[in-house]
């Protein structure tokens, strides 16, 4: 018997497998490849299933391991910074669906209790599919993704509610008055049971998995275990055993560990979780489900457009565009999985007949499946059905444009788009420069940040059409796109282009293929982050660090500092520094791409990038480095005497046109050097000598600061 279930399970896996294949391909959560598997492989298919109760305990632990995980990832500061917008649509959405979804099941000819019972399971959306969907489009810390995770999380709290509720009155039969006591029993068991875990939570569980921590191995296996545990508990005490195990993942979320086992138990919950989707699967009497075809096709564009509908009108009523009323609408349009749960509660319970069970089910195979189709092409369905939402949003949409208004400045440098970890660098470093910026980003939280530094920022999503519209962009000189996603950055190209940004455009490229696409399409600079770090890392790593031998006890340190390009000494000889004069601390190596030069002579010159190995007293290197760090207080290029780059027109009638550069000897005259012409869309860098000048052509042109101003003052 125990081979032949061993067989069974081997061969359903294999099936579960190639479904989830076909399923992949077709972009389908596997939640539809798991349950598609269930109906192959029961009565209605193949009939592989026999070895039901070896199915059904592996399903029961996989939704205890769900549960807890949900409780364990509880976070319900989420909530706060999300504000009540997070409340407000997920209590709201529930409301509406629950009312009007009770009343359309009514129609259908299902008993009250029924109705019931399936007006609520249409309220509840997928976290799991959700969270993976918005992660993938990396839209999970947009504002649209941080609000609706933020109402799942209520609606997993309602959930969890509605079955403990249900538990609590499942044993139907008895007067009221029999049922009033049973439910205030009820409460002073799960008072108890709270309290409990209570005191578990604040004396055992904190050192317990503390303890645990150094093996983790071992508190994956408690987590498991606790689980399963507590699940078992909760279902002694006549609750159930996914409230246990909820309750036990909140047990444990308050300590620093809940990511590591979160994130460990993911894959082992999944894999249970394919038998208790199997097990439904297969548990599908057709008989029941042919004749609720009908009345499936009807709740299910209930929920695939109710459900966005309602939220988009209380998001627009509390002050948000439709774009992202539309966004986060999107992930309430299908039921999940625990609406399938709280559905096989009611079926063993008595309180749902098999044929609402089908109903469930198939509502939740077809809204699974199109929703995907709608959240992951969100972007082209807003497109089309912009103008019509209109109705959604205020005429002044305050939430979003009041980060807008903050950032209303006469001019700024930069627009930088994108404050994430390499983002947030670059506009470090060109504060540092005296640069002034304005940024834009889609996080709340990093808006957050920096506004507290009191640098402008306002909200803005690049895959939204309608941002550019918010930013000044005829008050600035460059527009700096962060983003690493290639056709966001095509289409903000495109857009910038289309509205005649006069600025120049710089664009983050993640590979060479990339960068050659940005700069065919115009964008003038090309940023490689990962290019450039692993340059830098690779000098850092060919540093000769290792001059001062571990045995020798010397009063002395070394000390390692990068020049930059506004450095006051790049350009300059070693022998006119002064170092060790002022501070008594050498030179004693320069690491220039990637060749390290020992004891460089006095006449070793610096330049920008170069990386200097200093040596001497641990307190003067501090001094030592503060000089070498010293930024230039005018920009490179810009004061007298430096260097100046200039865009200069060739006017109709001059006498210039039709000449090569060499004929115009503009370097005699002038004292600059032509590195690039633009000619109408074409850019032609580091012309050669015998190029012919145009009328109208635009010359770039590089000299000295006097030179370059002398040219722009005469017509060429």
């Amino acid at each position: 018997m125990t081979e032949q279930a061993f067989y069974e399970i081997a061969l359903i896996l294999s099936l579960a497998a190639v479904l989830g294949a076909v399923g992949m391909l077709l972009r389908q959560p596997l939640i539809v490849a798991f349950l598609a598997t269930g109906i192959l492989a029961g009565p209605a298919g193949l009939s592989l299933i026999q070895s039901h109760g070896q199915i059904e305990l592996l399903a029961q632990i996989g939704i205890s391991l769900l549960l807890f995980v949900v409780g364990l990832r509880l976070d319900l500061t989420l909530i706060r910074t999300t504000g009540p917008v997070a409340l407000a649509t997920g209590l709201g959405q529930v409301i509406f669906t629950s009312l009007f979804g009770f009343l359309i099941t009514l129609w259908l000819g299902f008993s009250p209790v029924a109705s019931l019972y399936v007006a609520v399971a249409l309220t509840f959306s997928s976290t799991i599919i959700i969270v993976k969907l918005l992660s993938d489009k990396k839209e999970i810390d947009a504002l649209h993704g941080r609000i609706a995770v933020g109402f799942l999380i209520v609606q997993d709290i309602v959930a969890i509610l509605a079955m403990i509720i249900l538990t609590a009155v499942g044993s139907g039969g008895a007067s009221d008055g029999a049922t009033f006591s049973r439910i205030a029993f009820t409460a002073l068991k799960g008072i108890g049971f709270l309290i409990c875990i209570g005191l578990l939570m604040k004396y055992v569980l904190p050192g317990l998995t503390k303890r645990l921590a150094w093996n983790q191995e071992l508190l994956l296996l408690f987590s498991i275990t606790w689980a399963v545990f507590l699940g078992a508990a909760g279902d002694y005490l006549g609750f159930s055993k996914e409230v246990g195990a909820f309750l036990g993942g909140v047990s444990l979320a308050s300590t620093q560990y809940r990511e590591a086992m979160a994130a460990r138990l993911v894959s082992v919950r999944d894999f249970l979780l394919l038998f208790f989707f199997i097990d439904l699967g297969a548990r599908l009497d057709f008989n029941t489900v042919g004749p609720q075809i009908p009345n499936a096709i009807y709740l299910s564009l209930f929920v695939l457009i109710g459900n966005p509908l309602v939220v988009m009108a209380i998001m627009g009523v509390m002050g948000y565009r439709r774009r992202t009323g539309f966004l986060a609408g999107l992930t309430v349009a299908q039921i999940s999985e625990f609406s399938l749960i709280l559905a096989a509660l009611g079926l063993s319970l008595g309180h749902l007949s098999k044929e609402a069970m089908s109903l469930v089910t198939l509502v939740g195979v077809i809204t699974i499946c199109l929703s995907t189709y709608m959240i992951i092409y969100s972007g082209t369905l807003y497109r089309w059905l912009s103008k019509p939402m209109k109705v959604f949003e205020k005429k002044h949409p305050y939430r979003e444009q009041l980060d807008a208004e903050t950032c209303a400045i006469p001019t700024v440098d930069f627009i930088l788009i994108g404050l994430g970890n390499y983002g947030s660098g670059l506009a470090r470093h060109l504060i540092r420069r005296g640069k002034r910026l304005a940024g834009v980003d889609f996080n709340p939280q990093s808006l957050a940040a920096w506004r507290s530094q009191e640098i402008p920022v306002m909200f803005g999503d690049v895959g939204d059409p309608e941002f550019l519209d918010n930013l000044p962009l005829n008050c600035s000189a460059w527009v700096v796109s962060t983003v690493r996603d290639k056709t966001l950055n095509v289409t903000l190209l495109h857009l910038l282009q289309e509205r005649q940004y006069e600025g120049k455009i710089a664009l983050t490229a993640m590979d060479e293929e990339e960068a050659k696409v940005y700069s065919s399409r115009g964008a003038h600079v090309v940023l490689r982050p990962f290019d450039d770090a692993s340059e830098e890392a690779a000098d850092s790593l060919t540093e000769a660090m290792h001059l001062l031998p571990d045995d020798i006890d010397w009063p002395l340190a070394v000390e390692e500092i990068r020049l930059r390009k506004d450095s006051v000494i790049a350009g300059q000889l070693i022998r006119n520094l002064d170092l060790r004069a002022v501070t008594g601390i050498s030179i004693i190596a320069v690491s220039r791409a990637g060749k390290v030069h020992l004891d460089p002579d006095p006449n070793f010159q610096l330049f920008p990038g170069d990386r200097l190995v200093l040596m001497g007293e641990p307190g003067a290197l501090k001094d030592a480095v503060e000089i070498l760090d010293e930024t230039k207080e005018d920009e490179f290029g810009q004061g007298p005497g430096g260097f100046a780059t200039a865009e200069v027109e060739v006017d109709g009638a001059s006498a210039h046109v039709g000449h090569s550069l060499a004929e115009t000897k503009f370097r005699k005259t002038y004292g600059v050097t032509v590195i690039g012409i633009v000619r109408d869309h074409e850019r032609i860098p580091m012309p050669r000598p015998e190029e012919r000048l145009m009328a109208s052509d635009r010359l770039i042109v590089i000299g000295t600061h006097e030179s370059v101003e002398k040219m722009k003052k005469q017509k060429i």
